[in-house]
């Protein structure tokens, strides 16, 4: 294991005006994308799709890296480059989504544990050696009656420390991605607390793990009361919370954090990482993103299928980047959604 690699592409990864772009979705949540606008859930629909995200020129200016899903891995773009290609001709770092599906908990309804442990070490092998940098592994924590229950955070940092070692041991930094769902009827203060809580036992797992804190980047919910909640936060509300939750759970080692959107509008999500990016300088890590539909949904919506509205559509994505570029680093008002 090269400590230092680790570490150089972890900060990489975090560098200042640039985020993730999360590409991984699912054969079945891609195709959910597609369906919403019309269009099959095939594999040449889908790789059109991934066309629209990873391969405008200028990328790289926003882009950091791009976390790619197992089939896009071995895509093509429609200029024949494979998008592990386009990305490193962008500067752009390509990483991989490991994790399979998440399956229930037996003995605790509603909690779910997430697979893809079996023949990892393989799997990783294959992407490190073609071309990938870093990877990233989901578990799902529920905000509920009795949840998430201790098991559930039990087994899933476990799960997360043990994909972390393996993903180090392959040279590619690793991303753990605790979500704390969005969807419920939980406060904001009760959201605080099980974040805090789950990042806390998740940390305590790397280290039994002996995982180098160094070369991991992590990818965080932000603190968020639930949808149905009956009051919902403003951005400075999210931000305090959130920075909070950080401080009391996350070592300094950490090079730094991007946050999911989460099911939040594209508005929402660019407004509250504008306001956490306000306590930049008040803590040890570097505050990022790694958006999905929050960068990808309004350029889906413009491409719909035609062929003719591709640039157009590209063009809208670049639009929606350089605004959530421009909130991690501090610069965003909302007046530029006008512009």
């Amino acid at each position: 294991m090269n400590h230092t690699s680790l570490h150089e592409i972890a900060r990489a990864l975090v560098a200042p005006g640039k985020g993730l772009l999360a590409a991984d979705e699912s054969v079945g949540t891609a195709g959910k994308r597609l369906t919403a606008v019309g269009l099959e859930n095939t594999e040449e629909l889908r790789r059109q799709y991934r066309d629209i995200f990873l391969t405008p020129p200028g990328i790289g200016q926003y882009l950091s890296g791009v976390i790619l899903f197992d089939e896009t891995f071995r895509q093509r773009a429609a200029t024949g480059v494979s998008f592990v290609e386009q990305l490193q001709r962008e500067g752009v770092l390509p990483g991989i989504k490991v994790e399979f599906s998440t399956v229930p908990l037996v003995n605790f309804p509603g909690e779910e544990v997430t697979e893809g442990l079996d023949g990892l070490a393989g799997r990783l092998k294959e992407y490190a050696t073609g071309g990938c940098k870093f990877t990233k592994w989901r578990a799902v924590i529920r905000i509920g009656k009795g949840m998430p229950s201790k098991v559930c955070l039990e087994d899933n940092a476990r799960e997360l420390a043990r994909y972390a070692a393996e993903s180090q041991a392959a040279g590619m930094v690793p991303i753990p991605e605790p979500e704390v769902l969005l969807e419920g009827r939980h406060s904001l203060a009760r959201a605080e607390r099980v974040t805090t809580k789950t990042l806390k036992t998740v940390f305590k797992l790397l280290k039994d793990y002996r995982v180098d804190l160094k070369g991991l980047v992590l990818k965080s919910s932000m603190v968020l009361a639930g949808d149905h909640h009956k009051v919902q936060s403003t951005p400075e509300e999210v931000a305090e919370a959130t920075v909070r939750t950080l401080k009391a759970s996350v070592p300094a080692d950490v090079p730094g954090i991007v946050f999911l959107s989460g099911g939040q509008s594209p508005e929402r999500a660019t407004a509250n990482l504008q306001a956490i990016a306000k306590y930049k300088d008040q803590v040890p890590w570097r505050l990022s993103f790694s958006y999905a539909r929050a960068l990808q949904g309004s350029a889906l919506e413009v491409w719909r299928g035609k062929p003719e509205n591709m640039a157009a559509a590209q063009q809208e994505f670049l639009r929606r980047l350089k605004l959530v570029a421009a909130a991690r680093e501090g610069k965003y008002e909302p007046a530029m959604e006008n512009a």
